[in-house]
Formats: structure tokens, sequence, C-alpha cells
């Protein structure tokens, strides 16, 4: 008798836009999932359920919940779980941390925007595997997830961090199965790092579009501009970085845009970040690594050296986004 090999139980800490998205649909395809939250939507997703938006309809899905890793019970040994850290990066490390303490054996999923979270994980674990994150999705109030991607929720492609760790591989591939199973568009790939590179630097207009706001006319040129600087300060480094044309290669039908009846999308993370009045903004690690490699290798940064600026000055005083001009902000930085 062939006895199926168990779930493995993922264990999601930060369930907002990205980690309800994901958390929610593994769960509905079958699989063990815990979602760890906080405040407000911690008790909503407890009291209702977690409320997941996309083009097709609106489901409500009871997702086991937790307030704290110790309570989900994260696990290690013969029978470990995932941890998936869903946070954004200037919250990862206190959460690898509390990890260590009580799993220091599990495997770890980055499913962030950046390249640090992998750099923080592998200082603390022996298995890592980094997410290429491509999903349009926003968290803005208690308990309700919007996903407006379609025909897929999001492309998520998955690979081992270091390329060539074995154990790491295997887990991406076994993570890649799981989420083409729940409707993902998902691959394991050894080089996951050209990847993330990529997109990273379409991450690097997110302070711009957090600032500015979506509709301002040239929020292009702002976000460009600061593109310009990562792709001299990224070829100077000698970072790998996969084209534009593989980019749109791997998204072309698989997914774009949809709308969400009742719904207009008005940013990205960064954009959600200073929507909620976080406190806190992702750009030093999406904008702060590109100058911290132009400093290193003498490639000027001032595009990215001001957007990072104007978004922690921003973050900081729970401005609104929406609140400076584009074109004035280019001008004093070039």
């Amino acid at each position: 008798m062939v006895v199926p090999a168990r779930l493995m139980r993922y264990v999601i800490v930060g369930a907002g836009a990205i980690g309800g998205t994901v958390g929610g649909l593994l769960h509905q395809a079958g699989n063990d999932v815990v979602l760890v939250a906080r405040g407000a939507h911690l008790d909503a997703l407890r009291r209702d359920g977690l409320t997941l938006d996309r083009p097709s309809g609106t489901t409500t899905l009871r997702v086991p919940v937790a307030g704290t890793l110790a309570e989900a019970g994260l696990r290690d040994g013969d029978d470990p779980d995932l941890l998936v850290v869903a946070t954004k990066l200037q919250d990862a490390e206190p959460v690898l941390d509390q990890a260590r303490e009580l799993a220091p054996g599990v495997g770890v999923l980055c499913a962030q925007n950046g390249v640090a979270g992998e750099r923080m994980a592998r200082a603390r674990f022996e298995t890592v595997v980094a997410m290429v994150v491509i999903l349009m999705a926003d968290h803005l109030e208690p308990g309700v997830v919007a996903a407006y991607m379609e025909p897929h929720p999001g492309v998520l492609d998955v690979g081992g961090y270091p390329e060539g760790d074995p154990a790491a591989a295997t887990l991406a591939g076994r993570v890649a199965a799981d989420l083409v199973a729940a409707g993902f568009s998902a691959q394991a790939r050894a080089d996951i790092m050209r990847w993330k590179y990529r997109k990273l630097l379409s991450n690097l207009g997110n302070a711009a579009e957090a600032a500015c706001g979506s509709d301002d006319p040239a929020l292009a040129d702002l976000s460009g501009a600061a593109r310009v600087e990562g792709v001299r300060a990224l070829a100077v480094a000698g970072i790998d970085v996969a084209t534009d044309e593989e980019d749109r290669a791997r998204r072309n039908g698989r997914v774009a845009a949809g709308t969400i009846a009742g719904r207009t999308r008005g940013g990205g993370s960064s954009w959600q970040s200073l929507r909620r009045g976080t406190g806190s903004i992702e750009a030093s690690y999406l904008n702060g690594e590109i100058i911290a490699l132009g400093e290193r290798h003498g490639v000027a940064t001032p595009v990215n050296s001001l957007l990072l600026r104007v978004a922690e000055e921003m973050a900081a005083a729970r401005e609104q986004p929406g609140g400076r001009s584009a074109a004035d902000l280019l001008a004093a930085a070039t």
C-alpha cells in the first residue's frame, strides 16, 4: 500500500495582502495552514474568518489563526513546519528571532519584496526558500484581503537559497507543487535570485507611488529614473538579473490586473503602509539596497536616496499617500 505524504503545515506570519492571499488559497486547496496575525485583523479573522475578494467573487475562509508563533505551536524535528515570512522586511528580524528560539530546525520561505529577507533567514536557519511575489493585492481593513490578478491570482516562483543547497531546492519543489494546486502559477527555479533582483528593480518605484500617488502624471518618469540607477548599480556590482523580456514572458497570459466589483485599488505595498498609517515603510530594503550598492561601487543614486528620505519622513509622520509631486521630487534629485 502506498502511504500518501503528510501535508506540510504552512505557518504564515503576516496575514495581509500577500500572506492572506497565499494562505487563504493554500487552505482552500486543502493544505494545512495557520495564519499568524495581530490586533484588529486577528480579532476579525477569529470572529468572521478571512474574506478574500477576487475578480471571480468573494469567499469567506475559516483558516486557523493564531496571535503568536508560540500559540501557533511552531514545530521542527521529524515533522517540521514551513515558516512563511510574509511581513514587510522591516518587521522580519523579530519574527525570525522568535522562530529560532521556538523551532530552530524549521524551513523558512521568504515571501517578500527585496533581497534582504533571504540573508536574514539564512543567518538563522539552515533551509531557506526565496519567493518572487508577483501578486496584486491589498489589505486595508481587518479581516479582508482583495486579490486583483487573473486568470491566476499570482506568479509565485520559488527556489533554494543559497543556490545549490539541495535540501532547500527539494523544499522549493514541494512548495511550487502546492502553489500550483492552489491556483497560482509557480515554478521551482535554481536561479531564483536573478528573478528577485528583477522584481527589486520594479519595486524601486514603490516609494514614488506612495509619496505621489498612482495618478501623478510624472510618476512614471520618477520611478523610471530610480530604476535606471538600480540597473546601473546592479551591473557595476556584477549581479545577474533576469531580463525584461524574461519577466514579460513569465507573466504573459498568466497574470493581468482584473477588477473587483465595488473596489478601486489605490496602490502597492508601500502605498498601503502609508494609507494604514503603520509608521514604517519598506523603502530602506528596496531603494536602500540600491543606495548601498551604489556607495560600495561608486555609482551615484540621487533619486533613490531622495525617495528613501521622503518615504521614511512620510511614514514617520503618518502622512497619507499622494501628498508630494513627482515632478518636484525628480527636479530636486537631478
